[in-house]
Parts: C-alpha cells; structure tokens; sequence
C-alpha cells in the first residue's frame, strides 16, 4: 500500500479462534526452599495432569522448568557448604534450567519429575523473570512449536525480581539483558551473573512475538504483584494457589478452559516503520493504517527509506501466523500540493486546503478541521445522546469529536448508534410486514403501504363491496379492512347485510317487521323493536319477486294469519337502510270449522277397527310383507370432517340392511369427489388427457382364508401368493390396450365384517385413463364368474380405482362398512364435498333406502404439522421399550400439543405392551419427541409355541391444537420382534440398533458466495467415521445428486452456479454402512455478474435506421435490471472516429432499440451488456455498416414501448430516450421524425380512423396517418384535416361483433357530450407482411364501458386500391438463434406464463386457423397446449382440443362454426408443473353474400381477421390488392 504523507486506510481483518487446536504447555515452577511442598504435591499429581491435558487439547505436549535465582550476592548464600546445598535433601543453588523439553509422553514427563529436588536462595524475590525470557527466546530447546498454542504456567510464592535490581545491589557489575538464548548443553543458564534481569516491557515484547500466554499460578503472598503485573500484557491470566500448591491443575483448568484465554484476541501491528502508524478500530480487526507527516519535528519524506517503508505484520498476540501490510510513503510532490491555500474556508478557517483535502493546525482536527484537540474533543460525553447512559449507546466506539463508529453498521445506526434496524415493529412475524425497510427506529414503507409496520394498504380495493362501493356506505376503510357501525344485523366483510349467517334476508327482519306492522312477535315490546335497524313501509300491492331482493311470507302465531313483505337494497347509494314494504292486509283463515272434529275421530277409528281385522284374519300378509320389504341404505346422512384431524385417507361409513337377513345382496357404490364446484370451474372445465398412464388401485376378496403369515410381505406365503395373483391378473388385464403389469399386491383381511376371514387383495394396475370403463366391465365379469383364470375369488367383492366398488351383505349379516376414498389432494378447495351414492343392487332383491351420504372436509392452514417419521417400526421384545418419535414440522412457531394413543391389533395390551396414552406439548423451536412403550416378554406358555404370531400394535395421533394438523403418517403399526439366537432382526429404528448411525442434526445451509455454499451439522450419537454430502439443483432427480465426502461436521460446497436453488442432505457412516439422511435442507447461492447478451440482431430500416435486438444472457445469475447499449463510429482499423453512445433501458423485458438519424454510409460498432443486483456483465459487440445491408421496411416490428433514441443526441446517456408508443407524437419542430426511410415516392400515403364506441348513436372520432414503408421520400408525416368528403368507409369493426356501422354526418364532437368516449392514443403500426398490417392502440378515457371500437381505412388520394400489386417477397429480420439455456436458472419450476397473443385466419364460412406463439416464460419443457372453444353469449357445447408440441409457432384449425356468432377461445400451455394462465380472444365469422368471402365496401377479397385481447389489437389481411397502398 502506498501513502501520501498524513493519509489514513482502512484494512479488513478477520480472525479466527481455533476450537481445540494444538497445545504446547510448560510449566515453570519456582524451586526455592519454600516451594518444597508444592512440589511433592505436583509430583503426585502426573495421571490428573494427563487427563487435563488430554482434555484441553487432542494434539498436546508438555513440558518442565525450574527457577531460583542468580548465585550471587546478596540472592544467594555464597557459602561453601550452602552452595553445596542450601537446604537438607536438596540441590544447588543456580538460575534457571530447562528440565524437561515439551514432550507428548506423559509418562516419560511424570517419571522425570519424580527425580528433582528442591533448592533455595537468600531474599525473598526470585529470579523468575530471567527464566521466563530464557523459555521464550530459546524455542528450539524448549520444543515451542510453530502451530501451536504456547501455554507458560509460572509458578511461585515470591515476588520477583525485574531491571537493575542486579546493578543497584552489584554496584553496576552487570550489563542490561541482551534477550538472546544462553543454555548450555545441559539446558542450564550461563549469563545469569553476567546481565540484567528484563524489565517488564521486554517480557511484555518477547512473549507476544513468541506467541506464549502466561498463566501466574501464585499464592495469596504475592497475588497482588502478579495482578498488577497483569495489566501490562495483552492476554494473561492469574490464579490463586493454595499453599501446597494442591489446585495447580483446577487453576490451568480454570484459566485455560472457564476463561476461554484460548479465545482471547489480542490484535496488534508488529515492525512497524516510523512513518506509520496503527489503530485498531474494533473488535472485529478493523485496522487503520496512516502515514504521519512529522517525526520529531522531522517530515517523513526526509526520514531514511528504512523508516519510511517496510513491512508491518498485523496478527493476534498468541498466532504466528499474521497479515503482512507491505506500505510506503509516497513523496513525490503533486502539482496541487505546490498551491495550497492557507486558512480556507473548507477547513474552516483552521488549516490549509491541499489537493482537496484539509491539512488542521495544531489543536483542530476532523475531515473539515472544525473540531477541536482540546481535551472537550476527546471527551467521551460527546458520544452520549439523550436519556443514555454509555458512549455509543455501547454498540460503537467513540472518536474524536464525538463521532461514533458502530461496531456492526448492518444493524446499528445513528449518531449515537442508538437504532437497531431489527427492532422495527413487526407485523405477522416479519419484519416491516416485509413491506418496507427499518431506517432509524421507523418503519419506511414501500410504495402503497403504512402504518407502523407497513401492514395497512393504502389501497381501498379491499374493501369494496359487490356494488364497487366503499364498505357499503356504512363503514369506514381502515388499514384495509372496513370497520362497520353496531347494528342489530350480522355484517359482511364490507358491511354488507350478511343474510347467510342468519339463515336469509326473511328470517333475518322478521322479528322487526312483525313488531313495527302488527305489534306482536319476539321483539313487540317498543324498546327491543326500536333497536331495529331499519323502518318498515306499508303498502297496498307489493313489488314483483324478481324486482326485489327477496319475498318473504310467515305465520303470524299471535292470530294465524300470514303477513306478507319485501326486502330489497337502496336504490340510493347514500341511503344505507334497507327498503321493506309491507302488505297492509294479512292472509287470514276462514271461520272455525270445530263441529267436524267429532266426525274425523269417528271416522279414523272405523279405520283402526278395519285394519285390525285385515291384520287379524290375513296371516299371509306378515309374510309377503316381510319378502318384499327388505332394504339397504347408508346409516349416516352426512359427514364434516377436518383435514388435520384425519388419521386416515379413507372414511368407513355403515351401509345397513334391514329386513330378513334371509339371503345375498350385493350392491355397487361410487364416490363423486369435489361435487361443490360449479359446472363452469376451470378444474371441472379441464379435460383430461385421455392416453395419460393412471395407477388404478384394485382390490378383489380372494377365496382364501386370511393367516399371519401373509400380513408379512416377505414370508414365503406372501411372496407365493404375490407370483400366483400376479400371474393370473396380467392374463386377464392384457386385454386392455396398453396396460401394464400389476404392481405393489399386498394381502389384509376384514375381521368385522365377513363371517369368514376371506383374504382381501390391493394392488394397481397402470393403464392409459380411457380405459376405464373397459377395466371396470372386465372386472365385473370375471368377480362374477368366481375366477380370474385359475386364481379363485368370492363373487360380491371388488374395488376399481377407489372411487367404485361393490358390498356382499351375506346372509345373516345386517351392517358393512364402505371403505370410501376421500381424495385428500393439496390443491383441494379449503372446503370440499364429496358424494358418495349407492347405485344398484345387481344380486338380491332388497331395495334401496337411503342412497347418499355427503362428505364435507374443511381444510385449515396449519401452523404446525405433527406425523410419524414412517408408517411402521420393528422393535426387539428383549430391548423392553420401544421409543418412537413423533416429529413436528413448524410452520408457524410457537406452543402447540397434540393427542397419542396405543390400541391393540395382534399384540395385546398387559400381555405383549403396556397401553400408553397422552398429551405431547412442544414449545417454541422444539421439532421432534419420543414416546416411550413398554414391552413385556412372552410368559411360558407363549414361548413354548412354535407357530408363533407376528405381534402388532397401533399408534394414533388425533386431536392436534393450537392451529396445527395430521401429517403424511398420522398412525403407526410398531411390530414387537421375537427374535431367536439364530435370527437377527434388522431395525428401522437407529436407536434399538447399537452401532448403526442416526441422521445428523440441525443441518443449516448459508450461501458464502455466488458458487459456494457452507453447509453445518451436529454429529450424530456414537462414533462416525464420516460423512456424505448429497447435493443437487433444485428440479432435477435426487439420484443425480454429487456427493462430497468429508470428515468433518462441516462441507463446502464449491463450483456451483449463481442465484441457483440447491437442495442438500447429509449421512453419516462408520463400519457398518451408511446411517440415516437428514431432511432436506434448501438454499440459494449468491447473485453474480450476469453473462454477455445473446447475438445481436439487426432489422436495417434504411442506411441510417435502425433496430437492433438482442437475447436474455445465458446465464443471467441474477434478476436482470437493466441493459445498456453503446454506439460508437469506427474506421476500418476499428478505431473510434467519433463520441461513443450510451443508452441505458431500465426495462429489462425491452431488449430492443430503434436508432435513428445515424451517419449514411458510416460504420458503428454496437456494444450491449446486462446489469443486475451484482453489476455490470460483459459486453457484446457486433460492427455493422447499414449501406452495406439491403432495407427491410416490411418487417419492421413497431410494438409498444420499443425505446427509440436519436444518434444526434448527447455523449451520455441519452436525454430523449422516447417509446414507440409515442409514435407519431413528436414534438413539434424535432427534426427526428417517428419513423423514417428514403427512396423514391413508391406509393401513396392512406389515411387511418380509429374511433372508440360507447352508445350507438355518439362516436368519437379522430385520425393517424403512417407511411408506406417500402419508401417515402420526405421524411415528414402529413396529416389529414377531418373532412366528411376525405373519408369513406370500407369496415367498421367491434369487438361485440357489429359490423356496417356508418358515422353520422357530420361527427359529433366527443368533448362537448357528456359519456361519449374520448379518441384513442398511442397507436403502435407493424408490418406483418407486403398486404398486412398490425395497429395496437390504448384505450380511451370514458366515463362509461367501451362497447367496441371502428376502424376505418383508405387511400390518402380517396382512391380504392384494387389492381395487383409487384410479387411479394419476405424479407426477415436476423433472427436470434436460440441461446442454451443455462444450467441453472434464476426461476424455480413453476407453471408456464400465458401463450402468445391469438391470431384468427378464416378459412370458410363455417372454419378458421387459430395460431399463437409460444410463452414467454415456459419455465419448463412446453408438453402441449388445451384449447377450449365456446360461443360468448352461452348456448352450444363446450369443446376442448389438444394440442401437443414444443414450436414456436403453434396453429390449430377449428371446424363447424356457425356464421355470425361470437365465439371466445382460450389457450393454456402444459408442463409437468401443471396448466399455466389462459390466453383469451374473441372472434365472429360474418354471413356471406355469395362471395367466398364478406365483402366489404363493395371490393372483392378484403375480409375481416379481428380478435379483441388485453392489447385492444386487431388485424386486417387483404389479398388482391395494390401493393402500393399504405396503411
């Protein structure tokens, strides 16, 4: 980095701790007399002190010193005998040495300390810090390794000696300590009496560039000296010693391990030359380096070029490793610097303004110098704001003048760092409504949104009520809901009277309209009737049934007469209550008629004494009777079910038979699924794919008693059983055309509802769709017969599809359960019904009672999803409990609970399980619990049997709360495995297998960069030898996945593409295979810098117009925002002649450009290139010469909103950058005309009329002219004055289909008749051809509906064009050839977007060819597309057609039509995803006179090709006409 003298940069640092890396820890004990017991304590202490090491660290060594002091006077007794040994039983006396080198043997470590004595010295302060610095300076001795983790454990009783203790007491006999090594072979010091002891700063220094950590282990004597001695290093810790020095290790523990000193950052600049200077402004290893400009008095460009460049290294105290900053003062003098303005008003007036930037005097400082250096300046209550109590709220760091810096500016802002932008208001969970962004404390809400939390449109559409009004007059529209008036009537959402909840408008008033006519009913006493919101009108005569709301009649009880009302809205829009008029005269019965009473009692009793005696003396009727009255019927009428309370997809509804149970019947029944959707819902509109392949799920009841063994799919039963079923099935069901083989056949029984337990098969048999009904006929003939081939069923039993099948009621039998489909899709309609219909009965003669039963399912949004991790569980009997998960998928977190039970199946409660039954509730965050079962063992009895069964219970989940539901296994069969000596049962569950590996936990998936994904997890239980990484793009096959394997709990997943959706899973494996996956894990890689353009595409309108187009980047990494387009002349050398070009489009969907008034005959290379959230891409370029390429004016594709620009204008981004849809509006004197050619005069100019309808008897009226594009020779537009003479009609067109529409004469003006529309703008040209031209135009401002428009047309000389125009030729602009998509895309699979816009050829009177382009947005592979055709005023049939391929072009031609009918079409393209939007048009075949087509004007061979469509588009095709005609 180079620095200009006084200039300040800022560098990043990131620093990592390592978790448990290697570790190098000595200790250094001091050996003085005093010290003697701690040392037999430490020598005992050798197996504790592996086991700490072996703790703190997997890669350790340790090692050993001692210290006393130097052998001189007045530190040690020079005596000869006391030099001999000082102390009984010890050695003598010396400095330091290094006793054990770092080793990784333990052993060989506690062996070698069981041989060293104490020693001793005179004074009490020892000599350590000679032994310290020794230990530092001398790493190859010591066996400091470069890696590593330096721990120096110092321990001592003393305090300590530091510099010039040595010279004050040896009358300067010793020189300063020259921090170099000095052991002698034997690892002791030599020049203990010959130097200094350090001072503190250079411990200080030495250690840090060594990287050691020192932990002072002292006692209470001198805890004080170390604590302060403490202070002065970066990272250090002391700890209290008892005594004897017997917690020694809890005090490496502690520090090592409770204080985290490990972790600990001390982040400093190393070698640092003198001109420079080092701050460090966070905690995060912000480093900020500046270049000073006096040094002394002396300015660094004068300074030696030792001091003025060199390389400082950046690093943490305790790393060897570091960041090496190469910097170096620049002093060469710029032009600037010799003209520095002194005293300048930039700076305030205190300093000199230098190349731009201030230079402060001494005493003022800041960017500005208007800050001063006195000691206000770097007070730190200029960084404390209102009502707080910490400098920078304690969230930054305070500088100069109160200016704070934030430690995380993602999250903290402010002057005072006093807003945190994650603790805006929240509304639904997210942050802002996800509506807006948190600036300063406050929510700043997007466009169209407010409120504290952006939850309030400022829309009123949702509070419309059926009349387009605001909350029906009554309420008021508040954050987007309408707040309604108490009133005594339920109110819709919009304050609308909601009669459905109240059973109807009738019953709903009344109670009010009895009360106010009559006096009488519930609410006749005045204060309950005055609370009705609305007053009654007594009339005569009352309004006809269809002229009201609704009629209503009831029973008065108070006089049996019925009254008579009705009920209808407002007409007034400002009158808010209901209009009820009431029939002044009540319905009344004739006089009593109580004299007949007697004689009806007489005459029913003559009736009850003649049935008595026919019952009496007719015996046989009790007999015929009870023949003929046998019936059968569904037991319930109707069933409400919820979806999250379903443990099952099938619903067992009684079917019940009363009468003599005498005899066989069989019916047959079917399910009708979504019977509440309307005949016109696009899903019931939707016409399946006949030759689409179905799974027909089938069952038949085999004539087979059921046993256990066939329950269990992989006994020898079964799977002979399986082979004999498949065998005889696909004979019978090769039949069908384009069937395949029957697949997944398993065998279950029925216990409750057969007297014999007959086997019941399920299998499925694939098939295309149409055949059906074939399979259904096959089915029922060969149940009938009793046999499918050879394999024998009982005739009255089968399934086909599910949604059909047939009950046996066998003799004696009086009640059967119908397994009925429910249908549970997640596209259902939050509430669906179902039908469910008994159709006949082909066997027996009972009848049928009760036919239907409806089923209704009301699907609710979870918050919480609660299931089964599978649908069954093997547990050992010997393991004696069976743990089994139940897993909670959170949509919407928080507290919830949900029901489990055990009921009995093969096993038996008390006898195989004890039954377990309760509530599981998971708070906040919790995902997954285990419910454990105990399992009892087999009593003799059981043991001793040989044929033994399989024992199963049953698990349910029911009743899930707060909002959550039933997942994908609401119930689960546990099998209870007896497993003999000679058996090994393999387990589902990993946790009652020992050694198998669960799935890892909590797998968590971040996105690092545009081609790289860190993915994390916890490992499982047990002991992994690894694990694999699955990785794959979202859309493609798990089975394509790459997988990674790594070691460790942590991957990263590189070389992946940008803005692309991967989906992860992670195993781990040891030697017995691989364990269970995690759930899959989503996330999506960064945005990068999109790709170059496709090709560019050039439509040369004349030599100096032009269109250029060109294709999405392949790889567009990103959402596209903009593209921006670069022009500039060349010469043949490629070299630019004159200014470049630049035109920026912020539309990314417009990828086109129409440049006009280039240079004739001039060459331009054309750059083009894509910019998204990353930035710019790359360009793409391409040189043309447009004098060189033939004109193609036919084909020029003026659509809306093409950018047009003009070459004339400035050098930046252009200032007139206009759109087509201002075609023909140019200002007024621009020398650019809208479109532009050259040539000679070619043909004549046409006139144009477009005119908007909006009441048959008013037009608006208004004119356009265009020019023929095969050559005009001025380039100005002429216009046409409106003249009645000028105009003739040849066609008006409406899109309601009226045709021969003629203006009246003269126009009336749209401007002074109120609700006549107003004229069309914008109108848009395009060639389609030599004879075809497209006009689009936008719609008309009205106050009322457009009904049509007319469109009129014809040469500008009045003439009719009708003699043969030159050949035609197709002249096509170069076409972009189709780029390869790339790898990923920026879109996940979806449905398609809408087909291109509908195009109508008429081929015959009664036929036409529809044609449409491809979708825009296939997002997928196009299968095919459906065409519904239907007439527009209703009436006929609805037809569907299929159309299958993927062109870009795709036509269809339609028979049968009727003439001068409307007919709507609709388009929808296919993908595996599912239907995309409808495309719509509408067209009308006009009768014809005779002609093969309408003529219209009186010219032969002009006929009508019109559609209406969002664009207010129409096109018109004429043939055999002049060539020359302009549109």
């Amino acid at each position: 980095m180079t620095f200009l003298p006084g200039e300040e940069k800022e560098i990043d640092v990131q620093v990592f701790a390592p978790t448990k890396g290697p570790l190098d820890l000595y200790i250094l004990m001091d050996f003085s007399n005093s010290m003697a017991d701690d040392l037999d304590n430490l020598k005992k202490m050798g197996n504790e002190l592996a086991s700490l090491v072996e703790k703190l660290s997997n890669d350790y060594t340790i090692g050993f010193g001692k210290f006393v002091d130097k052998v001189i006077e007045p530190q040690t007794d020079m005596r000869k005998s006391k030099l001999e040994q000082p102390w009984t039983d010890s050695d003598p006396p010396f400095s330091f040495e290094n006793v054990i080198k770092l080793t990784s043997q333990v052993d060989f470590f506690t062996s070698e300390l069981q041989k060293e004595r104490i020693s001793g010295n005179l004074d009490a302060p020892e000599g350590g810090f000679d032994a310290i610095l020794q230990a530092a300076v001398c790493e190859k001795e010591i066996g400091w390794r470069p890696e590593s983790t330096h721990l120096l454990v110092f321990s001592t009783e003393s305090a300590f000696h530091y510099e010039a203790d040595g010279v004050n007491v040896l009358a300067g006999i010793l020189k300063r300590n020259d921090e170099q090594c000095h052991l002698d072979p034997s690892d002791k010091y030599t020049e203990a009496n010959n130097q200094d002891y350090p001072s503190v700063p250079t411990l200080v220094r030495i250690l840090g560039e060594h990287n050691i950590i020192p932990v002072f282990a002292v006692t209470n004597h001198s805890y004080t000296y170390y604590k302060k001695l403490q202070e002065y290093f970066p990272i250090a810790e002391v700890g209290l010693l008892q005594e004897d020095s017997s917690n020694i290790l809890q005090v490496m523990e502690m520090a090592f391990e409770v204080r985290s000193i490990r972790s600990k950052m001390s982040v400093r600049a190393e070698q640092k030359p003198k001109a420079f200077e080092a701050q460090f402004l966070t905690t995060s290893g912000r480093v900020a380096d500046y270049a000073q400009r006096m040094i002394d008095e002396t300015p660094v460009c004068k300074m030696d070029p030792d001091d003025k460049e060199g390389t400082m290294r950046v690093k943490p105290t305790t790393f060897a490793a570091a960041v090496n900053v190469e910097a170096s003062i620049l002093c060469q003098t710029c032009s600037c610097e010799k003209e520095a303005i002194p005293n300048a008003a930039r700076c305030f007036g205190h300093g000199q303004l230098v190349c731009g930037k201030c230079q402060c005097d001494d005493g003022w400082l800041g960017a500005f110098c208007n800050c001063s250096a006195s000691t206000s300046a770097l007070d730190t209550n200029q960084c404390i704001g209102p009502n707080m109590t910490e400098p920078c709220s304690g969230r930054g760091d305070c500088l100069e003048c109160g200016t704070c810096v934030c430690y995380n500016p993602d999250q903290f802002e402010g002057p005072f760092c006093q807003y945190d932008k994650t603790q805006c208001h929240r509304f639904g969970g997210f942050l802002c409504n996800d509506r807006g962004s948190c600036i300063m404390g406050r929510c700043v809400c997007a466009e169209g949104w407010e409120g504290s939390a952006c939850e309030c449109p400022k829309s009123t559409q949702t509070c419309l009520d059926s009349k387009g009004g605001i909350c029906n007059g009554r309420g008021e529209c508040v954050c987007g809901r309408c707040k309604c008036p108490d009133s005594g009537i339920e109110m819709t959402a919009t304050c609308e009277p909601n009669f459905q909840a109240q059973l109807g408008v009738c019953e709903a008033t009344r109670s009010c309209v009895q009360c106010q006519a009559w006096k009488t009913g519930e609410k006749k006493d005045k204060e309950e009737c005055d609370k009705c919101p609305f007053k009654i009108i007594l009339v005569d005569e009352l309004q006809e049934r269809e002229d009201v709301l609704d009629s209503c009649s009831f029973r008065d009880q108070d006089d049996d007469c019925t009254f008579h009302y009705s009920v209808d809205n407002p007409k007034d829009p400002a009158v808010q209550d209901l209009v009820v008029e009431v029939l002044k005269k009540k319905d009344c019965p004739p006089a009593s008629l109580l004299w007949l009473l007697p004689l009806i009692l007489f005459l029913l009793l003559l009736l009850a004494l003649l049935l008595l005696c026919c019952w009496k003396y007719c015996a046989c009727c009790k007999a015929c009777c009870a023949t003929c009255c046998r019936m059968v019927g569904f037991k319930e009428d109707e069933y409400l079910l919820r979806q999250s309370l379903l443990t099952s997809d099938h619903l067992d509804t009684p079917m019940v038979r009363t009468g003599p149970p005498k005899g066989t019947d069989v019916v047959r029944w079917k399910v009708t699924d979504n019977v509440h959707r309307p005949p016109n819902h696009p899903q019931v509109l939707l016409k399946p794919n006949p030759k689409e392949m179905i799974p027909f799920p089938l069952s038949l009841r085999l004539n087979r008693l059921f046993s256990e063994n066939l329950s269990r799919p992989e006994s020898r039963d079964a799977e002979q059983l399986r082979k004999e079923v498949a065998d005889n099935l696909n004979e019978v069901y090769k039949q069908i055309p384009g069937a395949t083989k029957i697949q997944k056949s398993s065998f279950r029984y029925n216990n409750k509802v057969y007297r014999q337990d007959y086997t019941i098969m399920d299998t499925v048999l694939s098939a295309p769709r149409s055949s059906y009904p074939d399979i259904v006929k096959l089915t029922e003939k060969n149940v009938q017969s009793g046999s499918f081939q050879d394999l024998k069923v009982v005739p009255g039993y089968y399934t086909v599809a599910t949604d059909r099948g047939a009950m046996e009621f066998q003799e004696g039998v009086e009640s059967l359960d119908v397994h009925v489909p429910l249908f549970v899709k997640d596209e259902d309609d939050d509430k669906k019904q179902l039908l469910v219909e008994m159709v006949d009965v082909p066997l027996g003669i009972a009848g049928i009672a009760k036919r239907f039963v409806n089923i209704t399912i009301i699907k609710e949004h979870a918050s919480s999803v609660f299931s089964f991790l599978q649908p069954n569980y093997i547990y050992n009997r010997g393991d004696g409990v069976a743990n089994i998960p139940i897993s909670r998928e959170i949509i919407e977190d928080g507290r919830t609970q949900v029901t489990y039970r055990t009921k009995d199946s093969t096993a038996k409660d008390k006898k195989d399980y004890v039954t377990v039954e309760g509530d599981l509730t998971y708070g906040p965050g919790e995902t997954q619990k285990t419910v454990p079962v105990r399992l009892l063992e087999l009593n003799e009895k059981d043991g001793l049997l040989e044929e033994k069964q399989v024992k199963q219970f049953i698990m349910d989940l029911s009743n899930p709360r707060q909002g959550a539901k039933l997942g994908r296994y609401p119930r689960t069969t546990v099998t209870i495995a007896d497993v003999p000596e000679t058996e090994k049962i393999i387990t589902i569950n990993p946790k009652s297998h020992p050694g198998h590996l669960g799935s890892p936990g909590f797998p968590k998936a971040k996105a690092t960069g545009p081609r790289s994904i860190r993915l994390n997890w916890e490992p499982p239980p047990g002991s992994p030898m690894g694990y694999k990484v699955k990785y794959w793009i979202y859309g493609d096959a798990e089975k394509d996945a790459q997988v990674l394997d790594v070691k460790t709990p942590y991957a990263e997943l590189t070389n992946l593409y940008p803005f692309c959706d991967y989906e992860m899973r992670v195993c781990a494996y040891n030697a017995m295979g691989d364990g269970y996956d995690t759930d899959m894990v989503t996330c999506q890689t960064l945005e990068d810098t999109p790709g170059e353009p496709g090709r560019l595409a050039f439509n040369v309108i004349s030599p100096t117009v032009t269109q250029i187009s060109w294709a999405e980047p392949a790889e567009t990494n990103g959402n596209i925002t903009a593209y921006e387009v670069v022009y500039t002349p060349i010469d043949d050398e490629m070299k630019p002649v004159g200014a470049a070009k630049k035109v920026k489009i912020d539309n990314p969907k417009k990828r086109m450009l129409l440049i006009e008034n280039l240079q004739n005959a001039q060459t331009y290379q054309y750059k083009v290139r894509a910019k998204n959230s990353v930035g710019w891409g790359p360009f793409r370029d391409a040189t043309i010469n447009l004098a060189s390429q033939p004109a193609r004016p036919l084909s020029i594709p003026i659509i809306p909103d093409v950018p047009i620009v003009d070459a004339e204008a400035g050098d930046e981004y252009d200032s007139y950058l206009m759109y087509s849809n201002e075609v023909l509006k140019s200002p007024g004197g621009s020398k650019t005309p809208s479109v532009s050619g050259e040539g000679g005069l070619f043909g004549s100019l046409c006139v144009y009329y477009v005119t908007a309808r909006q009441d048959p008897l008013y037009w608006a009226h208004v004119e356009r002219i265009a020019k023929n594009f095969v050559g005009v020779a001025n380039n100005s537009v002429t216009k046409k004055q409106n003249k009645k003479d000028n105009l003739i009609p040849l066609s008006t067109v409406s899109s309601h289909g009226i045709n021969g529409e003629t203006f009246p004469s003269p126009f009336i003006n749209a401007r002074l008749s109120p609700g006549i529309p107003d004229t069309p703008s914008r109108l848009v040209f395009s060639a389609l051809g030599p004879t075809a031209l497209k006009v689009s135009w936008q719609e008309p401002q009205c106050e009322k509906d457009i009904l049509g428009y007319s469109v009129l047309y014809q040469l500008l000389n009045g003439e009719l064009c009708h003699h043969p125009g030159p050949s035609a030729q197709s002249f096509l602009p170069v076409q972009e050839p189709p780029q390869p998509h790339a790898r990923c895309s920026p879109f996940t699979l979806s449905t398609p977007s809408a087909p291109g816009p509908l195009v109508f050829t008429a081929l015959s009177p009664d036929s036409l060819q529809l044609s449409w382009d491809k979708p825009r947005k296939p997002n997928g592979e196009i299968l095919g597309y459906v065409v519904t055709r239907e007439q527009l005023h209703g009436g006929g049939d609805l037809r569907t057609f299929q159309v299958n391929g993927d062109s870009a072009e795709t036509s269809l031609t339609v028979p049968n039509l009727t003439e001068n009918v409307p007919y709507k079409f609709k388009v929808q393209a296919r993908t595996t995803q599912g239907f995309g939007p409808e495309r719509e048009g509408i067209i009308t075949i006009e009768s014809q006179d005779g002609g093969r087509f309408k003529t219209l004007g009186n010219h032969n061979g002009l006929y009508l090709n019109g559609w209406r469509t969002a664009y207010n588009s129409i096109t018109l095709i004429w043939s055999d006409l002049c060539s020359q005609c302009t549109v």
